[in-house]
């Protein structure tokens, strides 16, 4: 049963922050994390792919505000900003209380563990060959400055064999144990005729490490 840890939730207030920030008074917790897991889901589904890497949600007593972090903002505000108005329209139905909507871009992908994950799962729905993926997925991203080390892991009927097996690949250095070490993790699946894919992604972050 080791190793099963979420790196980013283990390192909570070491060097990872809360994806969302409110606290709730009289009994609506439960009904406030429904309404930020219905807000991530419906995003996720509607802009799939590497577009978005993370939602964050911040609540203030009248005000919610999503910010939305993604590597192709302009399908998310589309032309002239209409896109960005029709999100903010759905998202309404989901919430009544008033909301405010941020798009932040993200200029390298290759160091957000999320994004690449995503292009993974992406290149395997369209049947390229799995062990050329992730060599030339961990070679370019190791060539990134902001990256110190990279594992990529995929498991399933891998190839369309007929029994499901796990391939992975390292470059560089991941410190897992080390709780000062930044770690970005993420997974993702691949939809494939043979079935699913899973995805995931370990980024070891070339920020040093905190307290340093």
């Amino acid at each position: 049963m080791g190793r099963k840890v979420n790196p980013v939730a283990l390192r909570l207030g070491i060097n990872k922050d809360w994806i969302s920030k409110w606290f709730s008074k009289g009994g609506k917790y439960s009904a406030l994390l429904k309404e930020d897991h219905n807000l991530r889901d419906f995003i996720a589904k509607k802009y799939p792919r590497g577009a978005v890497e993370k939602i964050l949600i911040e609540r203030n007593p009248n005000l919610i505000n999503v910010i939305i972090r993604s590597a192709k903002p302009g399908i998310i505000i589309g032309r002239g900003g209409k896109g960005m108005e029709d999100l903010k329209k759905e998202l309404h139905k989901i919430v009544r209380t008033p909301l405010r909507l941020e798009i932040q871009e993200i200029r390298n992908p290759d160091a957000y563990a999320k994004l690449v994950a995503d292009s993974v799962a992406e290149q395997l729905e369209r049947r390229m060959p799995f062990r050329r993926i992730l060599k030339q997925t961990a070679e370019r991203v190791s060539q990134n400055r902001e990256v110190a080390g990279i594992r990529i892991q995929i498991a399933g009927r891998l190839g369309g064999a007929d029994m499901s097996r796990r391939e992975k690949i390292s470059k560089g250095k991941i410190p897992l144990q080390t709780l000062r070490a930044n770690i970005d993790f993420s997974k993702a699946t691949a939809i494939t005729t043979y079935g699913t894919v899973g995805v995931k992604v370990w980024l070891y972050k070339n920020q040093g490490e905190k307290g340093e």
